[in-house]
């Protein structure tokens, strides 16, 4: 169990450090794997907290930043909860996407897993595909390959993350608390020099895109998304590369 001082937090893997936890006005609790991965599948049980939660976000890094993430951005009670996932490589991120879930991710606990290997980065919940994200280097799509580790960790996102930062955090509620479980790694170490060998069972050609039914499930998702960065024209007026080859 975390209790934390502030409202949002994340589940991600990331380059660099862990961020301190200092469970001030804008730190709140964090943890971490103690190795790092080049290749992987990572799988938490998270419930979120239940109270009024607009707010908050945090990130770790290093000089060059990669980073995979689901995050949750704090909501106001009674409001849908946005999950954002993003993907940095090679320094640049920008890649948000957001949706409503489908359930009431406070009530109970949810499953959140990313797949991460040479052909493609996948985001579940639950076991159902919300995001695919494939390797297209070949088309000068920066794709992730610097080691990794996982971290959960959050601090004070108010300005940004709650309705563009329109809702800030109500301290009444605090201390937010939420729940961990199932914590697990199939991952191959950043010591291996073969981390994107099909030995490993992630790498294996069946992993490489979605089966029929994950394909027919992540097309079922699309009705919940509420952004694509794909897809905003003010922000983005010449789309990036996979946005154009996806």
């Amino acid at each position: 169990m975390g209790v934390f001082a502030l409202s949002f937090f994340r589940f991600l893997l990331v380059c660099g450090v862990l961020a301190d936890a200092r469970g001030d006005v804008t730190f709140g609790a964090g943890f971490a794997s103690k190795q790092f991965y080049s290749s992987g599948f990572f799988h938490m049980k998270i419930k979120l907290p239940n109270k009024d939660t607009s707010g908050v976000l945090i990130t770790g890094s290093n000089e060059i930043h990669e980073e995979l993430d689901f995050e949750f951005l704090g909501n106001q009670e009674g409001h849908p909860i946005v999950l954002q996932t993003n993907v940095f490589a090679n320094g640049v991120g920008g890649r948000e996407h957001k949706l409503h879930l489908w359930f009431d991710p406070s009530e109970d606990f949810h499953t959140y897993e990313i797949l991460w290997n040479p052909y493609q980065i996948v985001f579940f919940v639950d076991q159902i595909p919300i995001r695919v994200f494939k390797n297209k280097r070949s088309m000068g799509v920066s794709y992730p390959t610097r080691p990794m580790r996982i971290e959960a960790t959050l601090w004070n996102g108010e300005d940004w993350a709650t309705d563009g930062g329109k809702r800030k955090i109500n301290w009444s509620s605090a201390p937010f608390k939420a729940y961990y479980q199932g914590f697990n790694i199939d991952g191959c170490s950043s010591t291996a020099t073969d981390c994107q060998s099909p030995k490993y069972w992630w790498n294996a050609q069946k992993y490489w895109q979605l089966d029929a039914n994950q394909q027919k499930a992540y097309e079922n998702t699309k009705k919940y998304v509420v952004y694509d960065y794909c897809t905003d024209r003010k922000r983005y007026p010449n789309p990036p590369p996979e946005c154009i080859h996806p």
